[in-house]
């Protein structure tokens, strides 16, 4: 018979996943530590939110900070994850920033921060922890990606082409990484109940109109990819790569 349990365990696994003070990143980071694995959460600086998240989900998880649009900075959050961890299996890639301008009227600045933490940070982070997963054989890398890459927003084209970019990075180094053990995947939520997301929902004729596009017929809320991601990053989970996973209540249909 299946051991169930064992296969979705992920006793034993070290876990840095970025951007993980609020919102989806510190529900994942919660949900795996709840697996077994230890988990160092990050935030773009110290605060209260990450002090917090990290005493919520426990199992000797760690904080790191560290601004993500700086290439010192990003070096130096996977230098602090190996020293503090001896390691890290699985990366999950959820900090991300969007800027609402629209096609023509982007600005270089919000341009270039976005590039840096959206995507540029992410090549970097795999560059520095993936190679330890093929020395062990072993290892999971989860993009976070958005509803966007399908019903992408005219108030954040850069944010959506970037989210695309990310997932076609993931597809790519799936096939390069898939014989040494290590599955690259995306999940990608839709309309969220977060804090990023709280001011804009505070519109109900944008709330109306966003619910109808559901077919659920309701927002999610950030517990609801948890289950999702401890299946992508266990054993569960071991014969997957290379896919994009929408958690968005049929959004995408």
């Amino acid at each position: 018979m299946v051991d169930l349990k064992a296969l979705f365990s992920l006793t034993g696994k070290r876990v840095l996943v970025t951007g993980s003070s609020r919102g989806i990143g510190r529900a994942l980071a919660s949900g795996l530590a709840a697996a077994g694995a230890r988990v160092a959460l990050h935030g773009a600086t110290a605060s209260q939110a990450l002090d917090g998240a990290v005493a919520e989900v426990g199992n000797g998880a760690i904080a790191i900070a560290g601004d993500l649009a700086t290439i010192q900075a990003v070096d130096a959050i996977a230098e602090q994850a190996l020293s503090a961890l001896g390691g890290v299996d699985i990366l999950v890639l959820n900090a991300s920033i969007e800027v609402r301008e629209a096609w023509d009227a982007i600005s270089h600045d919000a341009f270039a921060r976005q590039v840096a933490v959206n995507l540029e940070a992410s090549t970097r982070l795999i560059s520095a922890l993936a190679p330890g997963m093929v020395d062990r054989r072993w290892g999971r890398i989860l993009g976070i990606g958005s509803i966007q890459e399908v019903k992408e927003s005219p108030a954040m084209p850069v944010y959506a082409g970037l989210k695309a970019a990310q997932t076609s990075l993931m597809r790519n180094l799936a096939r390069q990484f898939a014989a040494s053990g290590i599955t690259c995947n995306t999940l990608a939520p839709g309309v969220v109940e977060t804090d990023r997301n709280r001011q804009a929902l505070t519109d109900a004729a944008l709330r109306e109109r966003l619910t109808r596009q559901i077919p659920m017929a309701h927002f999610g809320e950030a517990d609801d990819f948890i289950g999702a991601a401890v299946f992508l990053c266990s054993d569960a989970g071991r014969y997957v790569t290379g896919v994009r996973l929408l958690v968005d209540g049929g959004m995408h249909l």
